[in-house]
């Protein structure tokens, strides 16, 4: 049965719609559509008619065609609509007074992926944290997880690395929904509670993945151009922390990694295949492959690397697999592997590793040639689990 998002449940019912008389806002981006691909800022036009006033667009922008870290977008006044478009990714993440003003309700509409390192969850809790001393209604239309919701995975962040990649103490793979995000932040990290309001699924499950739920699937980001990129992610965006390419500038961005001075199918079969095998690691094969990014890092020259085929979403374990991969680099490359240098997401000081993991000592688990039984002593997710227990929409 086809999952109904929280858009799909406004759209088709008028009580719903009824509850919502003065002026709306929508926060969206890209994948903001209904199950028909209908865009939300149309649908949201043919509701509330001329009290729609605003539009807000996320990192990547409104049209999600921003490509990457610290590449701001613009406001401007929507050629079609003719109303105000608002970056959150500008000179500002946190919506200002002006950008507030005559809103009586913010709707948010947000494909998110599951991963802490995403910052769409964080330019909600800016917003839930900006609204608190504001008569406005923040209502959050619920979309699926891709990466389900059951499976939590790595390290809590230690919030002295915190940033708009790890604003909160999750772990990267969270397990929660957008809407759940926000109840977390609610109950957990608000030093006042908003008026918050959610409009929830139907027909969507913890246990489902993004292809269990019957919608298409569209870029929420310029390079995550499948649904199971989603499920890569986790692995693929440590290595932004690195000089190496995670697949930027090809059709098979964020699922794919490698340099130019990788020779990957000597590499594999002389020691990665063996390691591999050695790590307990299951539901993925590591394809080796030679790729050539058209832009961003090493663009214009072909780089070998490995392609990251999950074979059983249910075994795969993206976050573990990523560290693997980055200590078997490290140790493989020896001088020509390189950290990337700060700044990244406007953080001068501590390393762009550093602040993806959200800790300084999986940097060092890496260099130090740790153990695989070492990397499962980061994932402290006891009192997580508890705290998450009350505030799941859904079995």
């Amino acid at each position: 049965m086809k999952t109904n998002t929280g858009l799909d449940r406004l759209v088709n019912d008028t009580s719903i719609q009824s509850k919502y008389q003065g002026n709306v806002a929508l926060l969206c981006h890209n994948a903001s559509v209904d199950g028909k691909l209908n865009h939300a800022a149309l649908l949201f036009k043919n509701i509330f008619g001329d009290r729609f006033i605003k539009l807000f667009g996320p990192q990547h922008g409104f049209s999600t065609d921003a490509q990457d870290n610290m590449i701001e977008t613009n406001h401007f006044i929507h050629p079609y609509f003719n109303i105000p478009v608002y970056s959150l990714y500008s000179e500002t993440r946190i919506p200002t007074d002006e950008m507030l003003e005559n809103i009586n309700y913010l709707f948010i509409d947000l494909q998110d992926v599951g991963c802490r390192m995403y910052t769409y969850i964080y330019t909600v809790t800016h917003i839930l944290n900006k609204c608190a001393e504001r008569d406005i209604e923040i209502v959050i239309l619920d979309r699926p997880n891709p990466i389900n919701g059951i499976d939590i995975e790595g390290n809590i962040l230690d919030e002295k690395f915190s940033s708009f990649i790890g604003l909160h103490p999750l772990p990267v793979r969270h397990g929660l929904t957008i809407a759940e995000v926000a109840l977390m932040h609610q109950e957990y990290w608000a030093n006042k509670k908003c008026n918050l309001s959610i409009i929830s699924m139907k027909n969507w499950n913890r246990t489902m993945y993004y292809k269990d739920t019957g919608l298409s699937w569209l870029l929420p980001s310029p390079n995550l151009p499948r649904a199971i990129s989603t499920l890569t992610f986790p692995t693929t965006v440590l290595f932004e922390g690195t000089k190496l390419s995670e697949g930027r500038g090809t059709t098979q961005s964020l699922e794919i990694v490698g340099s130019p001075k990788i020779e990957a199918f000597g590499y594999y079969k002389n020691h990665l295949e063996k390691s591999f095998a050695k790590s307990g690691l299951k539901g993925v094969v590591l394809r080796p492959i030679t790729f050539l990014p058209t832009f961003q890092k090493n663009m214009n020259r072909i780089c070998g690397g490995f392609q990251i085929h999950v074979t059983d979403s249910q075994t795969f374990k993206p976050w573990r697999t990523g560290q693997f991969l980055m200590k078997e680099f490290y140790h493989y490359l020896g001088k020509d592997f390189e950290w990337k240098e700060p700044p990244y997401e406007y953080d001068y000081k501590n390393m762009p590793i550093d602040i993806i993991n959200g800790t300084d000592k999986l940097r060092k688990w890496v260099t130090t040639n740790g153990t695989m039984e070492d990397l499962e002593n980061f994932e402290n997710l006891k009192e997580y689990k508890t705290q998450i227990a009350s505030i799941l929409l859904y079995k």
